[in-house]
């Protein structure tokens, strides 16, 4: 008898760990904010030891489709509005949990070592500095650094020069990556992005009213509005998170 009482006591510590091991938070976030979301997670995790953030970073458009296809994201995190709005036509969001979370500015790279210190974008002078290289970017046909980018230089009207002279990336950290190398002399990324690396400087910031607020509009996924995925998403906007995301260069909303 008391060998069943064993197995019985044994199964139910088995359950109930494999219940504690399942309380887990997933976030969608645009890849620009890896770094910043998770330092605030490990901040998290220091007063929420049992409670595990998992963390999917790409471009905002790759996870917005991933999570109308059903995807296991708890929050999502865009970098701009439009993927954001997608989800919510799609109804993939709860609508009343939609809050934007920080803002970002939108600049201009060049290598470390690049001679080149300084590019005035009123006029296309800066141009010659690619050569026969390449301008390297986020994907402006769906990646939002991108599609801020083709507005920006739109506005300036110099995208018709440049549309033929870009490194599609495929998210912002990838256009990043491609002058940290030196594979392009030159590259648009958000101050963010600058900021966390050491090979790159930026050489311009392009005019606030060329191009959209730089604005991260969370939200939590649609019937994943759960305990756990509340109490994560409640301190993404706490005054704790807020000291770490303007600590990375965002503006906290």
């Amino acid at each position: 008898m008391s060998k069943i009482k064993n197995i019985f006591i044994g199964l139910t510590l088995s359950c109930a760990v494999s219940l504690f091991a399942e309380a887990k938070v997933t976030v969608f976030a645009a890849a620009s904010m890896t770094n910043a979301l998770e330092e605030v997670a490990s901040d998290y995790k220091k007063v929420n030891p049992n409670e595990d953030i998992v963390f999917s970073f790409a471009s905002s458009s790759v996870l917005a489709r991933q999570i109308t296809e059903g995807a296991p994201a708890d929050i999502f995190i865009s970098a701009d509005q439009k993927w954001m709005d997608f989800l919510a036509e799609k109804d993939e969001i709860v609508k009343d949990s939609r809050v934007d979370l920080v803002g970002n500015k939108l600049v201009m790279i060049a290598p470390r070592t690049s001679k080149i210190e300084k590019v005035d974008l009123t006029n296309d002078k800066w141009q010659t500095a690619l050569d026969k290289t390449y301008l390297s970017v986020g994907d402006p046909d769906h990646v939002p650094a991108g599609i801020y980018a083709k507005t920006a230089f739109t506005y300036l009207n110099q995208w018709a020069a440049l549309e033929n002279k870009l490194a599609r990336a495929k998210n912002v950290r990838d256009a990043l990556r491609l002058v940290e190398q030196g594979e392009s002399p030159l590259g648009v990324v958000y101050a963010t992005d600058a900021a966390i690396s050491q090979k790159v400087r930026v050489v311009a910031i392009f005019p606030a009213e060329s191009h959209p607020p730089v604005e991260y509009p969370a939200a939590i996924v649609k019937n994943k509005d759960n305990k756990e995925s509340k109490a994560f998403f409640n301190y993404l906007k706490s005054d704790k998170a807020k000291t770490v995301f303007e600590k990375f260069g965002f503006s906290a909303k």
